[in-house]
């Protein structure tokens, strides 16, 4: 299958590009930059230069094309997150992006269209088990995501199959993850919600074959990610990866300051990703949180110290 991919050189599209290659695919990758290309070829698939932002180069990217994967995002990571204005390039690549792979996606004549979005849509539902029929709460964070999900089901018909994957939050080999494990050795607060909270969650090693197995996927929208991890396990595993004793939680002002665009990362979100599973035959390697999550942020990294 030929697969093009935009958002290839992030954390989920090095590992799909990874996937799809020792899968026997025929990778292809949009990039907007030569630095991006150099990337590209280091992992053994074909660059094409265009920007999710530009419709026309998208159309000639997508020219030849079985299935687009739509992996572009900009999310700032840590405190960086509370900047004003970190959010928009974000915001415009899930609702201006999305609609430009789409419409590239029409004009090419791609029958398949794979689109990544969050769990983190979905309401509070405390200690209830979500499934991709539970609501979704609508806020300034959340609604980008949910216009780029509805362009994808808008596209999905009898002769077009249209995917959604909501990720759990990435947990491993990451800058977000780094960036948590430095600030818990550095004695910060980083608990985010109640810690009897449930988060949903997905190991690093398992975003690439979540995007392989997507390509046989009946259209829908799908969580993907581990077993949910209580929120006081979580923020302790974080504790005892960087060697301090407990973990903390962020106080009633600290959650103030953090505000409505952070909110959803504070639901319990006791996710299920069976609905997957079952359509696709995917299921998490690193089915269940523990210390060894970071084991490669620790050893490549230099965190230890």
């Amino acid at each position: 299958m030929r697969t093009v991919l935009t958002g290839g050189t992030g954390v989920i599209g090095r590992a799909s590009v990874t996937a799809l290659r020792d899968a026997g695919h025929d990778v292809v990758v949009v990039t907007r930059s030569a630095s991006g290309s150099a990337v590209v070829e280091q992992l053994g698939a074909v660059p094409v230069r265009g920007d999710v932002l530009d419709l026309e180069s998208l159309a000639t990217a997508y020219e030849g094309a079985d299935a687009v994967v739509n992996l572009a995002t900009k999310v700032p990571v840590g405190h960086a997150a509370l900047v004003p204005g970190a959010w928009r390039r974000n915001d415009r690549l899930r609702t201006t992006g999305v609609g430009n792979v789409i419409e590239a996606a029409r004009r090419a004549g791609v029958r398949r269209v794979v689109q990544e979005s969050v769990s983190v849509l979905y309401a509070e539902q405390g200690d209830e088990w979500i499934t991709e029929e539970s609501p979704v709460d609508i806020t300034p964070m959340t609604e980008p995501a949910a216009v780029g999900e509805s362009l994808v089901q808008d596209y999905s018909c009898d002769s077009r199959v249209g995917v959604v994957l909501r990720f759990g939050t990435i947990v491993g080999d990451d800058p977000q993850t780094r960036y948590w494990l430095r600030a818990t050795a550095s004695g910060r607060r980083v608990g985010i919600g109640h810690p009897a909270g449930w988060a949903h969650v997905i190991h690093t090693d398992d975003l690439g074959g979540a995007v392989l197995a997507s390509l046989h996927a009946p259209s829908g929208v799908y969580n993907v990610g581990a077993e949910p991890v209580q929120r006081l396990d979580l923020v302790q595993g974080y504790a005892d990866a960087a060697s301090v004793e407990s973990g903390e939680f962020m106080r009633a002002w600290g959650r103030w300051l953090i505000g409505p665009r952070l909110e959803p990362l504070a639901r319990s979100l006791r996710v299920s990703s069976d609905h997957f599973a079952a359509q696709t035959g995917w299921r998490a390697s690193r089915r269940k949180f523990e210390r060894g999550w970071f084991d490669a942020a620790l050893t490549l990294h230099d965190l230890h110290r």
